[in-house]
């Protein structure tokens, strides 16, 4: 009897363990199987833009950025849609690198990024040309596909750094020139648009391009305020310098700019888990990872797998970036040159929370087709440098940088 008591009391313990297991698997599915609230964006201003690009298998993140950026420039000033050859200015940056590259012994980056200033200078000593007059799809592809070009311009100016002759020839920079135009084809040194000829010097000057009337600007602590420096990233290989403001003056330019009718070349570090691949840009607050063989590790996993999961779990409660928060991320390398992008509008979500507008370069990509939405938190930490026009400045920012 003795032991058939034990049996009965172990059945029934067998049975509340089961049940009390069951009811905690069964909490912890219904849990994970509820949906994350959407974000809900409301635009309170949209400057106009042209049509999303893809630059697709090519790091010219820069001159699509760029180019976008100048193109609603041209939207503003004119009101004419246009659409410019991004491989024109591809292809000259090609050049003026290749020269500098070999003077400087090769201490310099060669490589396919660079840098918004790069576009302005292409624009100034070489004009601009529209995608039709130069598509640059010279290798069998109707998108960029650039890995082969890449390594293939890095070998041949690496071959002319060593100048086995000990003297170089007066033909590198043809053969150089040659390889670009193989791959983009011919630079056109005259084309027709609207029945209209031009150059593409004329052509720039017709679209009423003034590259002098783009600043660039940054903010960090490592340089004086209110001066302009050069900012130490591989991918400014010509070496350009920006303005240096405080982060909540480089911020108000931003929100400036946008309100009055401006868009903003934008350069930023994407490598943040917090900016996704569904058009959301955010800076979640770190969450206290779970502790190795806990059971909040079994049902949801360690914070660090899921970082995906952890955005989605909508609308997170974002870091506050302080200028100290940025100046560290830079100098520790956690911010870098990564993206160009185009800042082209203002949103908001269902808490209020404030959102730049961001058209990308990577074609339809994103649950928004090819625009991102990125926090004011985000901004704040994670941009580089700005172009803007002048006159997207606050007049009182204007006159502490001498800009007339």
């Amino acid at each position: 009897m003795r032991n058939l008591n034990i049996k009965y009391i172990n059945m029934r313990l067998k049975s509340f363990f089961a049940a009390a297991l069951m009811l905690c698997t069964l909490s912890a599915v219904a849990q994970n199987s509820q949906k994350a609230p959407e974000y809900e964006f409301k635009t309170i201003k949209e400057n106009p833009v042209t049509p999303v690009k893809n630059q697709y298998r090519s790091g010219t993140c820069w001159c699509f950025s760029a180019l976008s950026f100048v193109e609603s420039e041209i939207l503003r000033t004119k009101g004419t849609e246009v659409d410019l050859s991004e491989m024109f200015v591809v292809g000259k940056s090609y050049h003026d690198r290749a020269v500098k590259y070999v003077r400087v012994d090769g201490h310099l980056n060669f490589a396919a990024g660079s840098s918004f200033g790069d576009v302005f200078h292409v624009i100034k000593d070489y004009g601009i040309v529209p995608q039709e007059a130069m598509p640059g799809f010279n290798y069998g592809t109707d998108k960029p596909e650039h890995s082969e070009l890449d390594e293939v311009l890095k070998g041949y100016v690496e071959a002319a750094v060593k100048n086995p002759n000990r003297k170089l020839s007066t033909a590198w920079v043809r053969g150089f020139d040659g390889i670009v135009a193989a791959y983009f084809g011919e630079y056109p040194e005259n084309f027709s648009v609207n029945g209209v000829e031009y150059t593409p010097e004329s052509y720039r000057d017709h679209l009423g391009i003034n590259t002098d009337d783009y600043v660039n600007l940054t903010s960090f602590t490592h340089h004086p305020f209110y001066e302009p420096f050069i900012i130490e990233v591989c991918d400014n290989w010509r070496w350009d310098s920006a303005y240096n403001l405080p982060i909540d003056e480089l911020m108000s330019v931003m929100y400036n700019a946008i309100e009055n009718g401006y868009t903003i070349a934008w350069g930023s570090d994407v490598s943040e888990k917090g900016f996704t691949r569904n058009g959301i840009a955010v800076m979640p607050v770190e969450k206290e990872k779970a502790a190795a063989g806990s059971d909040q590790e079994k049902w949801v996993g360690k914070s660090a797998e899921k970082p995906e999961e952890e955005v989605k779990a909508s609308l997170p409660e974002e870091i506050v970036a302080t200028q100290e928060m940025r100046q560290d991320a830079y100098d520790r390398k956690q911010t870098t040159d990564d993206h160009g992008m185009h800042i082209y509008g203002l949103a908001e979500d269902q808490n209020g929370t404030k959102y730049f507008i961001v058209k990308n370069s990577w074609g339809d990509a994103g649950k928004y087709k090819g625009t991102w939405y990125a926090s004011d938190a985000f901004v704040r930490y994670k941009t580089l440098n700005i172009v803007v026009h002048k006159d997207a400045l606050p007049k009182d920012i204007k006159k502490k940088l001498g800009i007339k």
